[in-house]
């Protein structure tokens, strides 16, 4: 599985501890920056993210901001993502069971790096099971989606 990961100023140093984690668990990770701590916009890290994942060059996407909240929000305005905010274990694992998400944003001012990364072993072990049962769901606000693009 190749993950994708991009975050903003206010998430650079939980990115940088984030890269080497996932790659131990054996997953292939492409960083799209930023590569400082130098003030930088979201939205310029979500987009490349989000459209590595819709056009299939990446599984799945990481963003990270200092609250995780800027990116999810610019994430979700990419059609077909389905991007969620998760700063606890049991969202991680609730996103991915039932609402098939192909993006996680958290905030580095919200979590710490060893929450961050058991949310990220989570999330990215976590198989869509509950398809379906929440599929007819996923397909309401993919329809949402549509209709309004």
């Amino acid at each position: 599985m190749k993950v994708i990961i991009g975050a903003d100023h206010g998430g650079f140093r939980l990115k940088q501890e984030l890269i080497p984690f996932i790659e131990s668990l054996g997953y292939t990770v492409e960083d799209v920056g930023s590569s400082c701590e130098q003030s930088v916009d979201y939205p310029d890290y979500a987009l490349p993210v989000c459209t590595a994942v819709v056009e299939g060059k990446a599984d799945r996407g990481i963003l990270v901001c200092g609250t995780g909240i800027g990116m999810s929000i610019a994430a979700n305005k990419v059609k077909g993502i389905r991007c969620a905010l998760v700063h606890d274990l049991f969202s991680a694992q609730a996103t991915r069971d039932h609402n098939d998400t192909n993006v996680l944003a958290m905030g580095e001012r919200v979590i710490g790096p060893g929450v961050a990364q058991e949310i990220v072993r989570v999330w990215l072990e976590t198989p869509f099971s509950e398809g379906e049962r929440h599929q007819g769901r996923i397909d309401k606000v993919m329809s949402i989606e549509q209709r309004s693009c």
